[in-house]
């Protein structure tokens, strides 16, 4: 605007002042001005006052209108006294409308073409009517006048196209500045700025797409970006773009797309999944299409948000973790308080009827029933005890083992004998399946009997009355395998991969008819784990469960070098199926 006032202003006062410096000159080659010339002469003062009034108000399009109406005015009293609509001076009527269109107002070029038509009839009704002065026409003294105004004239349009040249540069450079701000925010901004069309077509992508998605500006174009956009998230793609449109409110959404880096030599594209949060709102105008239809444009920012996605999964796996294991303390701490307080109970209350032998006239029989049951309390207690503090220690790292070499297949057998006794309690067939080629194994003996004992508790605890238990041993090149399946409950699927986590047991939607503490199984792993061996499960529900306990023969030798203790690693059971055990079988119970 203030380029237009400029452009508006200089030729007037500039035209002006020449005009006034040349009237001496004039004066001087013509003697005595007539009326005529004053009246022109002092028409020389409206451009100024033109001037001053634009510098004082700003009000651009009525000053253009008061232009167009002074010369007009001069125009149409030159003709009228110099020969009517035939005069040299009717032609400046063409310069009025003409003059306005530098005003790029509609309403100023209606007035403008309204005075000079109307001043155009006047003349025209002049000469009808014979009010045109008859020397006007003969008089030879207009001829200066003539060619001044025809000078003038030429003068007044090159003024015109100058400015109308000033205003194009000046609009032409705007143009390009502001060009030239928009393509350094687009060419230096991290986020990438979008124009979509109908149905979410791409009709504009700043540079910034290209090391965000890893392809070229072109191909995302149309529905290059629709095409990258993951299956599953392109409906809330679509449904932002469309909504930013007919609401006309901003729109957010995220969503997965498909990135490709090329590489730098070997040309090979290495696509992968980025997340990307997407905000759109309408354009301030709707566009109008080659057939005359409005349709409503949406920018969109995107950016990369997948750091943020990333740190936002972790901390659900992290929220997670601690509510399974808040859960796992609280099935611990209601467990510990069932194991610990029905033996205490059966201690204490025994121990207080024995304290009143007299009174209660107890026989040899009675008080030796009452010891025997205390006796086992106690012992249940002291396996519990030691069960929390053998997991603790291995937790830590402070197990220590004590390698040594024996009879793997004399201990496996020994343990078996060890529980024939309470399968047949319980009514269960213990088999037994040792292969002749066993060799003697170097590992901590007392750890290798606590992994088979619990094995063996664990499956004739789940198992069924009537059901099987069958252990076996073999050797598996570098490595001795004990397996021990069962035809129990079994374990569900969902449960496999946390069996070994301290204090958790399987599901409650399976048998729990039993009592324990959920640390047998924990301990196995842990005892395995410091042997550097694997353990290896497979069960089905309904359908029984065999572990497989793989040692090293000489655990000394791959067992990692640390000083006196090694640490437990913190490893996810894998749920594979054991080799398969055929050596002859011994039954046992």
């Amino acid at each position: 605007m203030a380029a237009r006032h400029r452009a508006f202003i200089a030729p007037r006062l500039l035209g002006s002042f020449a005009a006034f410096a040349a009237i001496p000159v004039y004066l001087a080659a013509r003697g005595v001005p007539n009326a005529l010339e004053v009246l022109v002469f002092a028409w020389l003062v409206a451009p100024i006052l033109i001037a001053y009034f634009i510098s004082r108000t700003g009000r651009y399009e009525r000053a253009h209108t008061l232009s167009s109406l002074a010369l007009t005015g001069l125009v149409t009293v030159v003709a009228a006294q110099t020969g009517g609509i035939g005069s040299f001076a009717a032609i400046w009527l063409v310069v009025v409308p003409l003059e306005a269109s530098l005003s790029a107002s509609r309403r100023v070029v209606a007035l403008a073409s309204t005075f000079a038509l109307a001043a155009a009839g006047l003349l025209l009704l002049l000469d009808a009517i014979n009010l045109v002065p008859a020397s006007a026409t003969a008089s030879d003294d207009l001829a200066a006048l003539a060619a001044l105004s025809i000078i003038s004239a030429a003068l007044y349009a090159t003024g015109l196209a100058l400015g109308a040249e000033s205003l194009a540069r000046t609009s032409i450079w705007l143009f390009y500045e502001e060009e030239d701000r928009y393509r350094l925010l687009a060419r230096n901004m991290t986020d990438v700025i979008t124009r979509h069309g109908r149905h979410g077509a791409v009709l504009f992508v700043s540079p910034a797409a290209e090391p965000l998605f890893g392809v070229t500006v072109r191909s995302l174009l149309g529905h290059g970006l629709f095409e990258r956009v993951h299956v599953a998230d392109r409906p809330a793609y679509l449904k932002a773009l469309s909504d930013a449109a007919a609401s006309g409110d901003a729109q957010s959404a995220e969503f997965r797309v498909k990135r490709d880096l090329a590489a730098d030599r070997l040309h090979v594209a290495d696509p992968f999944i980025i997340w990307i949060e997407m905000r759109c709102r309408p354009l301030d105008h709707a566009v109008r299409s080659r057939n005359g239809q409005e349709t409503q444009e949406v920018v969109a920012v995107m950016r990369d948000v997948t750091g943020r996605k990333s740190q936002e999964q972790a901390l659900e796996d992290a929220r997670a973790e601690s509510e399974r294991a808040n859960a796992a303390k609280d099935r611990f701490l209601a467990n510990m308080s069932h194991e610990l307080r029905t033996p205490l109970n059966v201690i204490i209350g025994f121990s207080e009827m024995l304290t009143k032998e007299g009174p209660m006239m107890l026989n040899a029989q009675r008080r030796q029933s009452y010891a025997q049951l205390i006796n086992e309390s106690g012992h249940h207690l002291l396996s519990v005890v030691n069960g929390i503090l053998d997991m603790s220690k291995i937790d830590n790292g402070n197990f220590e083992i004590m390698p040594e070499p024996f009879a793997a297949d004399r201990v496996v057998a020994t343990c078996c004998d060890l529980m024939t006794l309470k399968a047949a309690e319980t009514g269960i067939e213990l088999a037994l399946r040792i292969a002749p080629d066993v060799p003697e194994i170097v590992a901590d003996k007392r750890a290798f009997n606590q992994i088979l004992l619990n094995l063996l508790s664990n499956a004739i605890k789940f198992t069924d009355r009537g059901g099987r238990v069958t252990v076996s041993a073999l050797r598996d090149d570098a490595m001795i395998a004990v397996a021990v399946a069962d035809t129990g409950v079994g374990i569900g699927t969902d449960d496999l991969p946390r069996l070994g986590d301290p204090f958790f047991q399987a599901g409650a939607s399976y048998d729990r008819r039993h009592d324990g503490t959920g640390l047998g199984l924990s301990i196995v792993k842990g005892l395995v784990d410091l042997h550097s061996g694997t353990l290896e499960i497979r069960s089905r529900l309904g359908a029984g469960t065999t572990v497989t306990v793989r040692l090293p023969i000489d655990c000394e030798r791959v067992r990692p070098r640390s000083p006196v203790v090694a640490a437990a690693p913190k490893g996810v059971v894998e749920a594979l199926a054991p080799k398969r055990i055929d050596p002859p079988v011994r039954k046992i119970a």
